[in-house]
């Protein structure tokens, strides 16, 4: 008699396997239990994309595995070997500090106490904080955050959606990554569908006592798969502007009274200053409105400059407090400085450096961090890290507002093609030095300082992301398209070597509009096709994954581009394999195969093409053992071992053991597996492959569970 693998424990093996896939020993898992199925029902069973479907798939497998102990042995093996160590909640950085001039806000403080505290009695406990831009609601949040830290003894997550690049703010998938990061999951183990991003956030909050903060939100899809099911999990979600649909208790910031704008005054600008400057309190009380954010900027003008800087600000009636603050703060700061401001600001820029301030005024950088200074001094701009600053989005609109009547639509579209020429120019080289091989991004210009190497090229991509993924809405919306392209090709590196396929997702959307719009059937449609299938096929997204490959595979015919049409077949295979498809992706995979031997000596990636079919070999030899063909499979296989051997590529090498040993072990072939994982073990550990070690601990544990088994 042996204990048969339940239904229920099949049914959540499959859904972790499917919901966990990113990365690379994610894949190689599924991969792995894509051709254990085809093993155990004898048939291509494609990977199920419901959990309706998982658990059907799971009650096909039971009702085989009843009656067959072998195979029954060998998903028993399987399970234990892939329970990955269970993710625990991290309590994380916790909340940004409060400010140490908070006033009176009594009332509100005691609406968000109630709903943290109130019996749950079945409500998820969530609240919506929001008032006028300005008015201090992220103030509000992160004070009250401060003073209930013994509350929530499982951690304080913090996530602020307002330096997203796109126009709209990231979507739900995307924040759902941003909080998983705060709370401490590694990128590798994040799920890169959003229901299994939703899933794991649930399962991380079970029965914790955790609050989650999400500031500068604006949408109900950013946040509606965030409100929690954990009663003692507290959601707050805060909005500078109007509130929206959320199913939370609503709790408005209001304006602050005149004595505690008075309180807040004396606590910035000293009790001294603001005697001194009685006789114009009550026309700078009018003007302010109680808004926290232009009542601190005037306290600090009449800290550093006296009572004289509390003059009547110019201005239309009905206009906000937060914009006579901003005419005041420019007025100050001289005409130079505030026209820098107006012109940087045009872009939307998620955060800017000297330099790309410079670029937009058209001036030298050092005179640009002068000017960005004394605008920091006067909360025009707030300071980051790096030498990086930002606009709070309440002073970024006014200037926005201001920038065209102030400076007329020629100069700031000069402003705005200054800085995309800069961001371009760095993002070339940057992607250029991080993947230096490779025929998918350009060559670095020639001017300008090259990066040490790859590492420190993928550090400056990764430090400019946001502006480069801003950048192609901006080049789209003043009509610089070949810009637009050239800057998402840059991307290339983050989404394959760093992962960021939420974030570079919508600007690739743009620039394949754009591409198709202006070159139809050019190389670079066709590589912009291929990334945006790319990062789709990393979402599962698979339908339009294979949509978006099928069209690079007819442009890059179209432009006479074999490199690009071979790679981009063979991308065609990987999303099938991933799917389970394993016959459709070895026939993709001998297609490219052949594709790539059509590539004459002389001819664009000749110099690459040994190691393009040890590949694509490689491929074959994976879509082989899912098709239950282990000699053939091994044969492919040992030919790419060797090549990498020979050239010294211990990583690849090592990868393409880790298959064959899963080759070896589908063949019963347990011992010279073993040998296999000792060889990939021996030329990864030096790598610091950690992943991959843990991945063939696993399989090592199957091949022996396997060789003992009568």
């Amino acid at each position: 008699m042996f204990e048969i693998v339940t239904v229920g424990a099949l049914t959540a093996f499959l859904s972790a396997v499917a919901n966990g896939a990113a990365g690379e020993m994610g894949k190689q898992a599924l991969g792995s239990t894509g051709a254990l199925v085809r093993r155990t029902l004898g048939r291509e069973t494609p990977l199920p994309a419901t959990a309706e479907g998982r658990e059907a798939l799971a009650s096909a497998l039971h009702a085989r595995l009843s009656q067959d102990g072998r195979h029954n042995g060998e998903w028993a093996r399987l399970l234990r070997s892939m329970t990955a160590p269970a993710l625990l909640l991290s309590p994380g950085a916790g909340l940004p500090p409060a400010t140490r001039n908070f006033t009176d806000r009594q009332r509100v403080l005691k609406q968000l106490t109630r709903e943290a505290s109130r019996p749950a009695a079945g409500r998820p406990r969530v609240a919506l904080l929001y008032g006028r831009p300005g008015i201090g609601t992220t103030a509000v949040g992160l004070y009250w955050g401060a003073t209930q830290i013994e509350r929530y003894p499982d951690g304080q997550f913090y996530v602020d959606l307002r330096d997203a690049a796109g126009e709209e703010g990231p979507q739900s998938s995307a924040v759902l990554l941003r909080l998983l990061r705060t709370m401490g999951v590694e990128r590798e183990r994040i799920p890169p569908a959003e229901a299994g991003r939703e899933e794991l956030y649930r399962q991380l909050t079970a029965g914790r006592r955790a609050l989650v903060v999400i500031d500068h939100a604006s949408a109900l899809a950013q946040v509606r798969r965030l409100v929690p099911a954990a009663p003692e999990v507290f959601l707050l979600v805060i909005a500078s502007g109007p509130a929206f649909g959320l199913e939370a208790e609503p709790i408005v910031v209001p304006e602050l009274k005149d004595r505690d704008a008075v309180k807040m005054l004396r606590k910035v600008a000293t009790p001294e200053k603001v005697a001194l400057a009685k006789a114009e309190l009550p026309a700078l009380l009018r003007r302010c409105e109680g808004n926290a954010f232009a009542l601190k900027a005037a306290a600090e003008r009449l800290l550093s400059e006296g009572a004289s800087s509390l003059e009547a600000e110019d201005g239309a009636a009905g206009r906000s407090p937060v914009h006579g603050m901003v005419q005041a703060a420019c007025r100050g700061i001289g005409p130079e400085a505030a026209r820098c401001c107006r012109l940087v600001v045009v872009g939307g820029w998620p955060a800017f450096d000297a330099e790309l301030a410079g670029a937009a005024a058209g001036v030298a950088a050092e005179d640009a961090e002068r000017m960005v200074a004394d605008a920091v001094a006067v909360q025009l701009v707030e300071p980051l890290h790096d030498g990086r600053y930002r606009f709070r989005p309440e002073v970024r609109r006014v200037l926005t507002d201001a920038a065209g009547p102030e400076h007329g639509i020629a100069e700031c579209a000069a402003a705005v093609s200054r800085v995309l020429d800069r961001v371009l120019h760095r993002a070339l080289h940057a992607a250029h030095a991080a993947l230096p091989r490779s025929w998918r991004v350009e060559p670095a210009p020639a001017d300008g300082t090259p990066y040490a190497d790859e590492a420190a090229g993928m550090a400056a991509l990764r430090a400019e992301a946001a502006n480069v993924i801003r950048a192609v809405f901006v080049a789209e919306e003043y009509g610089h398209l070949d810009a637009a392209l050239r800057l998402a090709r840059a991307l290339w590196p983050l989404q394959l070597k760093a992962g960021h396929w939420d974030e570079v997702l919508p600007a690739l959307q743009i620039a394949v509009r754009c591409a198709d719009a202006q070159h139809p059937d050019s190389r670079t449609a066709a590589g912009l096709h291929f990334q945006l299938g790319h990062c789709l096929g990393e979402l599962q997204r698979w339908e339009e994954a294979d949509r978006e490959i099928r069209c690079a595979v007819a442009a890059e015919r179209a432009a006479g581009h074999l490199l690009g049409e071979a790679s981009s077949v063979e991308m065609l295979g990987l999303l099938a394999l991933n799917q389970w498809l394993h016959e459709p992706a070895y026939e993709r995979f001998v297609e490219a195969e052949r594709l790539y031997r059509g590539i004459a000596p002389g001819q664009e990636g000749a110099g690459d093409l040994p190691r393009a079919l040890a590949l694509v070999e490689r491929h074959q030899g994976r879509a082989l053992r899912g098709m239950g063909q282990p000699a053939e499979s091994r044969i492919r296989l040992e030919r790419a071992r060797d090549f990498f051997a020979a050239q010294g590529e211990a990583y690849n090498q090592g990868r393409v053991l880790t298959d064959l040993a899963e080759t070896l072990h589908a063949a019963g072939e347990d011992v010279a597996a073993l040998a296999a994982i000792a060889e990939a073990e021996r030329l990864l550990t030096p790598e610091g492959a950690t992943p991959h070690l843990a991945y063939l601990t696993g399989l090592r544990s199957r091949c022996e569970g396997a060789e003992q088994q009568p």
